[in-house]
């Protein structure tokens, strides 16, 4: 028994001494592993390193920020207490590594008026995601509102289901404006 942990145990040491070789290895155009790893910023991580650095922040309640990242473009939704919050964040996004621009898109509502503003933003978003599902071709559109502002994200077929879409959003009561990024093709 000793004899068959000893042998595990040297295979272990083995495997963790070449290990570094494997690691620091370097492809085609000299560039090691190591440093592909470290310079690779997905946008995933994009998005998690913004999230924590506004919550690390006082200056914003990053409870209330939605934080999306897009080939290296962060869009930073939801509401804010104050401009001051709401250029505070944009200027947090944009410190993160990898971040290429920021679309500052929050929305200022005082502490006061968020409650009723969520609330009315989750009627309109109910009522436009039930009318668009009520298309088949339009079922599959994102739908989010921001006080008041209805935005459309996802893909559709053409031109014309994007046009139906904000026409459909722009029809429910309580809607202030349509944002229309829906792609087609």
């Amino acid at each position: 028994m000793r004899l068959g942990k000893l042998s595990a145990m040297m295979a272990a040491g083995l495997m963790l001494a070449a290990a570094p070789a494997c690691v620091g290895a370097a492809d085609e155009k000299g560039t090691s592993t190591t440093q592909a790893v470290k310079t690779e910023v997905t946008d995933s991580w994009i998005t998690a390193k913004t999230k924590i650095a506004l919550f690390a922040d006082s200056r914003v309640s990053g409870t209330h920020v939605n934080v999306q990242t897009q080939t290296g473009v962060v869009t930073l939704r939801g509401k804010v207490d104050t401009s001051d919050a709401k250029a505070a964040a944009g200027e947090i996004a944009q410190g993160v590594d990898g971040v290429k621009s920021v679309r500052n898109e929050l929305q200022v509502v005082a502490p006061s008026a968020q409650k009723a503003v969520e609330a009315k933003d989750d009627d309109i978003t109910k009522q436009v995601k039930k009318r668009l599902a009520s298309d088949s071709r339009l079922k599959s559109v994102d739908v989010r509102t921001d006080n008041g502002v209805v935005t459309l994200q996802g893909k559709v077929t053409s031109i014309t289901e994007s046009a139906r879409a904000s026409q459909i959003a722009r029809e429910i009561p309580g809607v202030r404006s349509v944002k229309n990024d829906l792609t087609f093709g």
